[in-house]
């Protein structure tokens, strides 16, 4: 979001604010906004902002997808990094894709790195949309939620 003068004078000097909501991102993130002049040697120039969200539970890829064909379980592995100076500790909660899908945490770093693994059930077919929480021992972050989406076919579809 950006606010900015809309007239200033020639030769004269303007302020433009731009605003990044940071919500929902984590890691390295860059934006850009386009400012466009009247003055014939710059019409358009380009503004941005590069910055860095530290967060307490970093999820990569922040969501799970599956897609493949029934009879062949597709897996795909989420990455959970401690974002904090402290070790974290990451404990099953809920889970609705039971019986779908399955998961496995590997603690890879000691209270550190978690690598948590998602396998299609080799007899489910269809679409599904589900979640696993997690339980931390972050009261900034006490429950982490990662999305799952499913889309496994029927083999002669």
């Amino acid at each position: 979001m950006a606010s900015f003068d809309r007239t200033i004078p020639p030769g004269g000097e303007g302020k433009i604010s731009i605003y990044l909501n940071t919500r929902g991102y984590q890691g390295r993130m860059h934006k850009s906004a386009s400012v466009y002049t009247s003055d014939p040697g710059a019409e358009r120039l380009t503004v941005g902002i590069a910055a860095f969200v530290q967060v307490p539970v970093i999820v990569n890829p922040r969501y799970v997808l599956l897609t493949g064909t029934k009879g062949r379980p597709v897996k795909r592995s989420v990455e959970v990094t401690a974002g904090l100076d402290r070790p974290l500790e990451l404990e099953p909660d809920q889970f609705s894709l039971e019986g779908k899908i399955s998961f496995r945490i590997e603690e890879v770093e000691n209270g550190r790195r978690f690598r948590i693994d998602f396998s299609s059930d080799p007899e489910a077919s269809g679409t599904f949309r589900g979640f696993l929480n997690l339980k931390t021992n972050y009261s900034e972050k006490p429950v982490l939620n990662i999305s799952i989406n499913a889309r496994i076919k029927e083999p002669n579809e």
